[in-house]
């Protein structure tokens, strides 16, 4: 029988999740942190004429609040789920006090300025220790930027220069010369020596090793740098190298007449010095977290903790009651501004959403990892985000887009949401245990251990399977890999 290759049209009826425009912003605005959610918002008020923001002056008990508001709720009222912390109430105070202050200053007599004296000035007078996020970044040269200062003062203007520059140009995130000394010579049509001598120059520059062509010259570099050039750190580098990065110490001192234990200083003084000067050049200081969450001990006595959204600088928004009752010449205008309040709608109900999202999901971890807040990271459990998303109903997806990019402020310390969750291995008590309560399980068992004799991948093993924890050699040299602990062989001093 011949089949049937005709063309037909048949209907049905299905479910599908369409990834739309607003449901891919509320999806961003979910994933963010607090910082940046604070620029998407500012950005919000200046293009939705719309939108405003409660200004902390304003009467807290929301009588100004547009009835259009989600839920007819009042968008500025504190909802019990979810605190804002001590801060918000810190900033109305700040808030109500700046016209007292004002007044202050005009009645201030002028003889006063002169019985203080004169303060000196500086680039920070006018920020408080409390707007340390609002000062201003202070300006910090690029690394090639400040190794081209250098050379502007080292080599003067023409060929030496210009391959100055090409030098610093070519240099990678660790300090080393990306190119050969060949590549630059064909480029500027001179000879290898000519570029070699302006190399020898940036290689002087500060910091120490940098420019240099291999990890080898980069630390021969800053020997000569302290003035060890003829040492014997400089030797085992020269000669030694290879042996040097396996350990070989009994080889080294052989060659050297040297005892093991004065090899090994001598290794331990060549560790000291950086292999990755580049990384000193690109520094900016480090970066301050601003957490996005807080959980606070409620109970000194219990086990109790509150958890807290540290959005205080979140801005506080309403829907604008500018345009209610104008009379609009156009339909254009009409629609243009009810699309307009519409969208503000949705702004303020998302961040409210968000804002109850992030409160359940880290009240959730809270009740998982109620013994770290105890213990320590030692009496972390094995936790999952499908664990948590069963626990306040809600998709994986959602789960990881909350604890995406976040920190939260613990009596512990500051971590980041993804601290809590881990792996678990199995133990004679028919308890999982933490994956990352077995690396610290791991680090003690190695701190503790003779430096002489150095514990074996097995040896750990065997300890660990005596405390009940079942557990097999590769996981462990997997682990110790991770927290950058050296083997066995490695580890050994004499």
């Amino acid at each position: 029988m011949a089949p049937n290759l005709g063309l037909r049209q048949s209907m049905q009826l299905r479910q599908q999740l369409v990834m739309t425009q607003r449901l891919q912003q509320a999806l961003k605005l979910l994933q963010v942190p607090t910082l940046e959610l604070e620029q998407i918002l500012r950005l919000e008020l200046q293009g939705n004429p719309l939108l405003e923001e409660i200004e902390a002056d304003e009467e807290p008990d929301g009588s100004d609040q547009s009835e259009d508001s989600p839920d007819g709720a009042a968008a500025d009222e504190r909802d019990p789920d979810s605190e804002q912390g001590p801060d918000a109430d810190e900033d109305l105070r700040d808030g109500a006090d700046d016209g007292v202050g004002d007044n202050m200053e005009e009645r201030r007599d002028w003889a006063d300025s002169f019985d203080d004296g004169f303060q000196s000035v500086s680039l920070d007078q006018g920020w408080d220790e409390e707007d340390e996020l609002e000062r201003p970044q202070k300006y910090v040269p690029s690394g090639q930027e400040d190794l081209t200062d250098q050379l502007h003062l080292a080599v003067p203007d023409g060929i030496e220069r210009s391959i100055g520059e090409y030098i610093i140009g070519c240099l990678n995130e660790d300090g080393l010369l990306g190119c050969s000394v060949e590549e630059i010579a064909t480029y500027f049509d001179v000879s290898q020596a000519a570029v070699e001598a302006v190399l020898r120059v940036v290689q002087g520059f500060d910091p120490p090793g940098v420019a240099a062509r291999s990890l080898q010259e980069c630390l021969l570099l800053q020997l000569e740098a302290h003035g060890l050039a003829e040492s014997d750190e400089a030797t085992v580098v020269k000669e030694h190298f290879e042996a040097l990065k396996n350990h070989k110490f009994n080889d080294i001192a052989r060659d050297l007449h040297l005892t093991v234990k004065q090899v090994q200083e001598v290794a331990q003084r060549i560790g000291e010095l950086d292999p990755r000067p580049g990384l000193s050049l690109n520094t900016v200081g480090a970066r301050a977290i601003v957490p996005d969450l807080e959980v606070v001990k409620v109970d000194e006595d219990g086990l109790e903790y509150a958890v807290y959204l540290n959005d205080g600088n979140i801005p506080r928004l309403r829907v604008s009651q500018a345009y209610e009752g104008t009379v609009q010449t156009s339909e254009d205008a009409v629609k243009f501004i009810d699309e307009r309040k519409r969208h503000a709608e949705w702004v303020i109900k998302t961040i409210e959403q968000r804002r109850r999202t992030m409160i359940k999901v880290m009240e959730a971890i809270v009740g998982e990892q109620r013994e770290f807040f105890e213990k320590g990271a030692i009496a972390l459990r094995p936790l999952t985000l499908q664990q948590v998303a069963s626990t306040i109903g809600m998709h994986e997806s959602t789960v990881s887009r909350v604890t995406r990019q976040k920190y939260v402020q613990t009596p512990r310390g500051v971590f980041p949401l993804k601290f809590f969750f881990s792996a678990g291995l199995d133990s004679d008590t028919g308890e999982d245990v933490s994956a990352k309560a077995v690396k610290i399980m791991i680090r003690e068992i190695i701190d503790a251990e003779n430096t002489a004799r150095p514990l074996s991948d097995k040896k750990i093993v065997d300890m660990l399977q005596e405390g009940g924890l079942k557990i097999a050699r590769r996981t462990v040299a997997k682990y110790r890999e991770q927290m950058g602990i050296l083997s066995a062989r490695m580890r050994k001093q004499f």
